[in-house]
């Protein structure tokens, strides 16, 4: 499928509890009409390209080696890991007028079993991830990554399982 299906309800991480303490203004529910899938237009696939090298580029990549206890998802931090990358991806889409409906943060597994979290970027044309450790802006089922958690559409506050698709 072009779109992530939503399975159960599931806890959010609780470093993104902990972000959302801090960031308020990031994780209130939004009460507008808008939202849902966006369609691609040729501004808008450049935007996204744009926000997403540019913050690519502007955090040095750091690999959290504390676990849990060394998470802080921050907003333009200097230094950081995916999920660094991930808020501040969704934040300046945000800020670019992109309804927030669009904007779904996910908690995945890579080929290699690490933990990773993406920004989801849900188009008409199906949902796109927009990635630190790949430049290309690729559709999600042509990750090679185990997805296990995303943000609601509805409620940011919110999350789900995602259904691993069938054959």
């Amino acid at each position: 499928s072009a779109h992530i299906e939503l399975g159960r309800p599931a806890l959010p991480p609780l470093t993104y509890t902990v972000f959302c303490l801090r960031y308020q203004a990031e994780c209130r529910p939004r009460r507008s009409f808008r939202g849902g899938p966006i369609r691609l237009t040729e501004k808008r696939w450049a935007d996204l390209r744009e926000i997403n090298r540019t913050v690519n580029l502007a955090i040095e990549p750091v690999r959290n080696e504390l676990g849990l206890s060394g998470e802080a998802w921050t907003i333009h931090p200097a230094r950081g890991d995916c999920n660094d990358y991930a808020v501040t991806k969704r934040h300046e889409l945000l800020q670019s007028g992109l309804p927030a409906k669009a904007l779904r943060l996910s908690v995945l597994k890579t080929a290699s079993g690490i933990g990773h979290l993406v920004l989801v970027v849900v188009t008409t044309k199906g949902d796109l991830v927009l990635d630190n450790l790949n430049e290309a802006i690729r559709p999600w089922q042509s990750t090679d990554y185990h997805w296990l958690k995303i943000q609601s559409a509805n409620d940011a506050r919110f999350w789900y399982e995602v259904k691993t698709p069938g054959p």
